[in-house]
């Protein structure tokens, strides 16, 4: 069980650290760059005809809101003149793109998410409140029902994740990559293909995690037969 924990972290571990490394490596303005992050945004929204989507800076994680139909990336980013800033705002105009031409996945993702979430948080709540409780009264079969509701959870996180591996990987290298083979010059193509690559390895290494999740619910719940 040791063991299991310790390849569970260093699968979690390694691909954050890895992103970390891509996008600082290739965070340094390029004076030779014709435009900061923000002006190359507006540029492919205008030649995609988004004209209703907007660009703003958040504390949060890069991401596109498909409801308020925001591209929204971290603070600083917007200002750059640096290739991991160019591609991660061009990457979430993929996920634009692709809400204005209604992408399937993008589209059964955001739907699922949408009515799941009363599952997602009965499985968090038994999880982090429930279950320690019940495992200090020693009572198996409260137990096995914790573990049941936690496994449906993490189950739908699997599903969740693999739909999203297939909208992300489509935004990258579908949408954002050829768009920046277009604009930007041919000598940056690796950089920006490599902070690409390492974002999506990131979703990769999630619906690994969410499936070795689920390996270890179900083997608590073997031990408990």
């Amino acid at each position: 069980m040791f063991l299991y924990s310790f390849i569970f972290f260093i699968v979690f571990l390694v691909p954050k650290i890895w992103l970390s490394y891509a996008i600082n490596k290739n965070d340094k303005e390029l004076e030779n760059m014709p435009f900061n992050a923000a002006e190359f945004g507006e540029l492919i929204l205008k030649e995609n005809n988004l004209s209703s989507v907007t660009i703003e800076e958040t504390e949060l994680i890069d991401h596109y809101d498909l409801n308020e139909k925001k591209v929204r990336v971290q603070k600083g980013r917007l200002s750059k003149k640096s290739l991991s800033s160019i591609a991660i705002v061009c990457h979430e105009i993929g996920h634009a793109i692709q809400h204005k031409e209604q992408y399937g996945p993008l589209i059964k993702r955001t739907k699922i998410v949408k009515n799941t979430q009363w599952i997602s948080r009965i499985g968090g709540a038994v999880l982090y409140s429930g279950l320690p409780l019940i495992l200090a009264t020693g009572s198996y079969g409260l137990i096995k029902v914790c573990l049941i509701a936690v496994l449906v959870s993490v189950l739908l996180g699997v599903f969740i994740h693999l739909i999203t591996l297939d909208v992300e990987i489509d935004a990258s290298f579908k949408r954002a990559m050829p768009i920046l083979q277009e604009k930007i010059p041919s000598i940056y193509h690796p950089q920006c293909r490599s902070v690409l690559n390492a974002a999506a390895f990131t979703y990769i290494i999630g619906a690994l995690t969410s499936f070795l999740s689920l390996r270890y619910i179900w083997l608590l719940l073997t031990r408990l037969r």
